[in-house]
Parts: structure tokens; C-alpha cells; sequence
């Protein structure tokens, strides 16, 4: 009988902890970050405690919240314009009209992952000067290859007795799209947009070798003096936003495929 009953028990506790676990990807990470960001400020005497030679073991040349919303702003600007142009030319490729552009979408999505972002910043310095505007190109070009991957993979995948019932019901193309094809892609193409946005937070961080202010700026000015303390606060503050931004994008993500 208390083998019946631990069995039980187990029995209770598997959902409870297995609605919790998702729960927790998103909160522990949010409140990792906020709690580093109420605390750094007052940390200088931790650090130099830690790293007694160094004479300022605290960055504070801007502020660590200022510098996370400034890092946020430039992740969601470029997502938002890599979901734009990716979702688009995925949606366009796999038209009957764009089908002959199927194969290049597919060997630029794959090929174009392989460039680094800093070369791309090398080209765009030239072009727009320092500042953000290079960092953002840079995190457009490179976010947008895995949402047009994944785009292309999820409306390739929608079955086509769907796709033939659709017609047969007398929807139109349109129709069709936004009313049967993007609901049934949707997970595949949320997984594409996570993935931007996370290779966004941390391909940001670049941005401040070319001048742009991000969570990066502490990184790059810490290598430079050999202050490993400011490599250390930039590091934990960008390591919590990638966490926060995959916890509440991959919640986003199980949800469309729950629905799907």
C-alpha cells in the first residue's frame, strides 16, 4: 500500500512541477537581472575587496540600467525589423510565383550565418560612421537569416490536404495565409524569432567597439584597461538579459505550439 501511495503522490506532483518549470525559465532569470541591477551600483567595495590593485574596480561612466535599456532597444529594433523582412521574404518564397527563389533563400539562410557579424561592421563603419546605426545593420543581417530559415521551414511543412480543404472552402490566398498557414507555422517561425533576439543580446555587446552605448561598453572598456572587474559586471548584466529574453520568448514559443 505505501508503494501504491508514493506512486501517487509522484502521480500529483509531476504536472504541478512541470506547470511550475516554465514558470521558472521566465522569473529566476528576470529576477536575476533586476537584482544585479539594484545591486551593482553599490558593489565597488565587493570588487575591490576581489581585485585590491585596481584603483576603480566599478564602472560608472553610465549607469547599468541605462545601459540595459539602451541594449534592449537595439535588440528589439533589430528583431522587429528581422521578423519584418525575414517573415516577408519567407512568405514570398514560398508562393507558386516566388518558387524559383526557394533554393537561394535556403542557401543564403544557411551561408549567411557563417559570416561574422564584425565583418559586417567593418563594412557598415565606413558607410554610416560610429555610433548605433552600424550595430544595428550588423544585428539586422544577422537576425534576419534564422527567422527567414524558419519562416520557409514552417509554411513548407503545412500539410496539403490542408492547404486543398482551404481552397475547397473557397478561401482565398490571403485568406488562406493569415487564417490557416501562419496559425500552423507559427511555432516554427517563433522558434526562428527566439533565436534572433538571443543572438541579438549577445552580438550587441560588439556594438561598443564602434562606439555604440550597450551593455557592452563595460566589456570592451574593462579589456581594454585590463579591469577584468568591469569585464565581470558588463558579462553577468548581458548572461541575465539573454536568459530573461530566451525564458519569455520560449514561453511565447510553447504557447503558439500548443495552439497549433
Amino acid at each position: 500500500m505505501r508503494g501504491v501511495d508514493a506512486s501517487l503522490r509522484g502521480l500529483g506532483r509531476a504536472p504541478f512541477a512541470g506547470r511550475l518549470a516554465p514558470t521558472l525559465r521566465i522569473v529566476a532569470p528576470l529576477t536575476v537581472l533586476v537584482v544585479l541591477l539594484l545591486v551593482l551600483p553599490h558593489s565597488g567595495g565587493l570588487f575591490h575587496a576581489w581585485l585590491p590593485e585596481l584603483s576603480h574596480p566599478l564602472y560608472t561612466r553610465t549607469s547599468f540600467a541605462a545601459l540595459t535599456l539602451t541594449h534592449v532597444w537595439l535588440v528589439a529594433a533589430a528583431t522587429a525589423t528581422s521578423v519584418i523582412l525575414g517573415l516577408g521574404l519567407g512568405i514570398l518564397a514560398t508562393r507558386p510565383s516566388g518558387r524559383s527563389l526557394l533554393p537561394t533563400v535556403r542557401a543564403v539562410a544557411v551561408i549567411g550565418q557563417t559570416f561574422p557579424p564584425v565583418a559586417v561592421l567593418a563594412i557598415a563603419v565606413p558607410l554610416l560612421g560610429f555610433g548605433s546605426a552600424p550595430i544595428l545593420l550588423a544585428l539586422v543581417l544577422y537576425g534576419v537569416l534564422p527567422v527567414l530559415g524558419q519562416s520557409v521551414a514552417g509554411l513548407e511543412q503545412v500539410p496539403a490536404s490542408t492547404l486543398h480543404a482551404a481552397d475547397g472552402m473557397g478561401y482565398g490566398r490571403w485568406r488562406r495565409l493569415w487564417e490557416v498557414e501562419l496559425p500552423l507555422a507559427a511555432g516554427p517561425i517563433m522558434a526562428g524569432v527566439r533565436l534572433s533576439a538571443i543572438v541579438s543580446v549577445g552580438t550587441a555587446t560588439i556594438g561598443s567597439a564602434v562606439g555604440a552605448t550597450t551593455l557592452g561598453s563595460p566589456i570592451i572598456e574593462g579589456l581594454i584597461g585590463n579591469n577584468p572587474a568591469y569585464v565581470v559586471q558588463g558579462a553577468l548584466l548581458v548572461g541575465a538579459l539573454a536568459l530573461s529574453v530566451d525564458g519569455l520568448l520560449g514561453a511565447v514559443e510553447r504557447r503558439f505550439q500548443r495552439v497549433r
